[in-house]
This record gives structure tokens, sequence and C-alpha cells, in this order.
């Protein structure tokens, strides 16, 4: 396509955003930045519309774009608009004064930020941790009887849980079941902590199977846990006031809100956005890779933490959106993410 071509497909893009109504020649003509003819103009979008970028929903109106309009519209044409600065202070002071670090909580601010300010649904994702290896395993005695396992990760994710024994364990106990954890698990990915691979360390334990055996299966316990990503959604009552949506397909995506994981996985690195026809077109009948909600799109960009993706933060709306006012802000909100999460791991790291 020309350089005039793309300009027409931006300006019926913008034009039906704006309004909602399908965008005629006329209309294109009477922009400033347009000068050609009504008839130019209706001879390049016959020409767009061959090419699936534009559609016709009546024979006597104008065009609206397709998904694979809007597609090319946010690679070659948009032009992203700049935060207002309230609304820049706005998502900074969701971020301030947070003494103690916790990144769930995050996670849930951006979100909750995101809905607010775009009035669409929010969600963000961890990702997968298929490819994180054991750093270090720590067993912590708390009270009678009464034990945390810490397990932490090489991408920095950490989790604890309370094990409960029969027997108090002595400090050579407890010296000996660091050192065994740290000859057999250390570097070892979470995938390969299967029922079999726990089952061989038990029995490696010898004569401290009985005593230290729980603590080895509330660690297997302990790490399927840490396997499962967490799915969190905001402002899913936004995408009801969206007359475009329908509002049953919105009732059952609030219903089974882990459907659109498989689609939060498969996107690529930097800005990606997709639409409900696309994936229903690539799916080829695969179960959960298309979306739940019809004429909708998601946006989604990744935050990181030690140069690696930590996870995968989202916005979704409805098909006619508009993208150039929308996309700057997820990507302030993941830069913002991705920084909060590094300056907490040179705090750790001093």
């Amino acid at each position: 396509m020309d350089d005039r071509k793309l300009k027409i497909l931006a300006a019926v893009v913008d034009a039906y955003v704006t309004t909602g109504e399908p965008v005629g020649s006329k209309a294109i003509a009477a922009l400033p930045d347009i000068n050609v003819s009504p008839a130019t103009i209706r001879n390049d979008m016959a020409v767009l519309e061959q090419l699936g970028l534009l559609e016709q929903p009546h024979t006597s109106a104008g065009r609206v774009p397709t998904f694979q309009g809007y597609k090319v519209y946010i690679d070659k044409c948009m032009h992203a608009h700049t935060i207002p600065e309230a609304d820049r202070e706005r998502l900074d002071r969701v971020f301030e004064g947070t003494e103690v670090f916790d990144e769930e909580l995050l996670i849930q601010s951006a979100t909750t930020a995101l809905a607010e300010i775009t009035h669409c649904a929010a969600v963000a994702v961890n990702a997968m941790p298929q490819f994180s290896v054991i750093s270090r395993v720590e067993v912590i005695p708390t009270g009678k009887r009464l034990y945390v396992i810490l397990l932490i990760t090489s991408a920095g994710n950490i989790k604890n849980k309370a094990c409960r024994l029969e027997f108090d364990l002595n400090e050579e106990q407890l010296s000996f079941f660091t050192a065994f954890l740290t000859e057999h698990l250390h570097g070892v990915s979470l995938t390969d902590l299967s029922p079999e691979r726990m089952e061989q360390l038990i029995t490696a334990l010898g004569t401290y199977m009985v005593t230290l055996g729980p603590l080895v299966q509330g660690l297997y316990e302990l790490s399927r846990d840490m396997m499962q990503q967490e799915l969190t959604v905001n402002g899913t009552r936004n995408l009801l006031t969206c007359q475009e949506l329908d509002t049953m397909d919105i009732v059952q995506f609030m219903e089974h809100q882990d459907v659109i994981m498989p689609l939060l996985n498969d996107t690529f690195s930097g800005i990606h956005v997709m639409f409900s026809e696309e994936t229903h077109q690539t799916a080829s009948g695969s179960a959960g890779q298309t979306f739940v909600i019809g004429n909708s799109s998601m946006i989604v960009g990744q935050y990181h933490k030690d140069g690696r993706e930590a996870g995968r933060l989202g916005i979704i709306g409805p098909m006619r959106l508009d993208y150039a006012r929308v996309i700057p802000y997820l990507e302030y909100i993941t830069q913002k993410l991705t920084n909060l999460i590094s300056e907490n791991k040179e705090d750790d790291d001093i």
C-alpha cells in the first residue's frame, strides 16, 4: 500500500473510533490533511476493502475497519497520544509509599489503575515458571513440631509452606537435611520435581526417612504451587457498559476468567494486540485458544525482573478502541512495574 492509502485507512479508523458510525468518502475528504477528491478516496477505500482492511456493513453505508485493518493501523499508521500530566501523576501515586515491597500488591494496584483509567478490563499473569531452577531451600523452625519450608528459584520467586511433623528436629537433623537438599536439588528445574523423583529423595534419606519424609512431601507440594500461574483480573464491570459487547459473553468471561491464560502465554515480546475474530480464525478448533468475548480485543505487554520476563499485563476492551490513547498507558505501567521490581531486587542485594 502507498502512503495515501495508509493515510486514508488511518482517517477511517480514527473517525470510526470517535463516532462509532461507518465512515464515508465525503467525511474523509473534508479532513484538512486529506488533499484528494471524494472519488479518489472512494477508489482507495474500495482497494482497502479488497485487501480485507475495511468492510461495508450495508451497501449504502460507509466503511468500518476490520481487525486486519486495526492491525495495520496499529503497526504502520497510529500516532500514539502523549499521556496527560494529570494521568501520569495519578498513575505514579498508585505506586508511591510502598514501604513494604509486595509484588502481588503492586500487580493488584496496577490492574486496578489501568482498568479505571482506560475504562476497560485489566488482566495480569506471572510468567510461566518452567525455566526456573531451585537456587535455595531452607527449613525454619517456627514452633513446637512446626517448620516452614522456604523455596527460592533462580527467577527470584519465593514461596513458603508450613509443615507440622510428628517429632521436633534437632540441630544435627536440620543440618543434615539442609545439606541433603543442597546436594540433590540445587540447580534442578521445577518441572523435574516429579512424584517419582520425590519418592527417590525420600528413599535416599535412609534412616531419616520417617522423620524428614514429610518435609520432602511438603517441598513437592510447594513446588507445584509455584508452578501455578496467578491470574489477576480487574474492571470486568467496565465491559458491561460497552454496547458493542454481548452481555452473555462478558458474564461467561467473568465466570471463567482463566480461559484467557493460553492467549496471555502465547503473546510475543513488546506490545501485542490480538482480536477475537483473529483468534477464532487461527485457533483451528483447539480448546482454550479463542476469546470468550466476541468483537473484542486484548492488548498485552510484559514487565521484567533481572532482565527476564516476570509477567504480562493486558487490557481487554471492544475492538473499536482508541488504541492510540490506551496503548501508552499500558506501556507506562509495564515500565513502571519493571523499574519498581528491579529497584526492589537491587535493595535486596545490598
